[in-house]
């Protein structure tokens, strides 16, 4: 009889929804994307990711809609300070390096602001004169076929049960524009982990976190060079409708 030799790591299947064990948390970070992160945003991952094996518990979908290749945008609802650590592992784990968009101050920082950098992340200088390099530089970064993370609310949710809010119609401009894919991205469960008042997370006992994400949203009946007020809104909802309707398959309820 031949004996195999143990397999050092639990198999993953990405689409399988179950909840992962410890050994495939490790098993999901080693299939992080690694080429294209910068020095100090590879080192920031390489500093919360433990953390998120020792302390989290992940349950992931849907990694098969992120594009293998050429820019387009994920749109993430919005609970936790925690959502852009939990949103960047399931993205490196499906080979895209993300980028976000993010307030301009956090680039004055020490440390955060190497990272920032670091990451190619795009600085938001709200209410200023240049709040539209902003989108501009979006733009610019999926049409070099970059993932941008976007989340649409622009702030936590206010809502009392947690479902997202009305979003900002900046995603669906740079969408209608470019023509990139907009994958609608649920992540729930950062704000057990993290929440929104809290100045440490609360790591014990282990959190849930739910990341799933669905087909690209038909935008293709509201391409133009020049939207409308109706066709952003409109565009907008149908983006925001998408990451609901994902929440409520992971919640298993609906908002009243």
């Amino acid at each position: 009889m031949v004996l195999r030799p143990r397999e050092r790591w639990t198999a993953l299947s990405p689409a399988s929804g179950d909840l992962l064990t410890f050994r495939q948390m490790i098993a999901f970070g080693r299939r992080f994307a690694r080429a294209g992160r910068g020095a100090w945003f590879a080192f920031a991952i390489n500093v919360v990711w433990p953390f998120l094996v020792l302390f989290t518990r992940f349950r992931v979908r849907g990694g098969e809609h992120l594009p293998s290749s050429g820019g387009f945008l994920v749109a993430s609802n919005h609970l936790s300070f925690a959502d852009p650590t939990t949103v960047t592992a399931y993205c490196l784990a499906h080979g895209r390096v993300p980028r976000y968009l993010a307030k301009a101050s956090l680039w004055d920082a020490p440390v955060i602001g190497s990272v920032m950098r670091s990451g190619k992340h795009i600085p938001v200088y709200r209410g200023a004169v240049t709040a539209s390099d902003a989108y501009r530089d979006a733009v610019s970064a999926v049409r070099e076929g970059e993932c941008v993370v976007i989340f649409p609310e622009a702030t936590f949710t206010d809502h009392p049960d947690g479902w997202p809010m009305r979003g900002k119609t900046g995603i669906a401009r740079i969408a209608l524009e470019t023509g990139v894919p907009v994958i609608p991205l649920a992540n729930w469960g950062t704000h057990h982990l993290l929440p929104s008042d809290a100045v440490l997370p609360r790591a014990f006992p282990r959190k849930t976190v739910n990341l799933v994400a669905g087909p690209p949203v038909d935008l293709s009946d509201l391409m133009t060079p020049s939207p409308s007020r109706e066709v952003l809104e409109e565009a907008t909802k149908r983006i925001m409708t998408a990451v609901t309707d994902l929440l409520i398959e992971i919640r298993g309820s609906r908002p009243e």
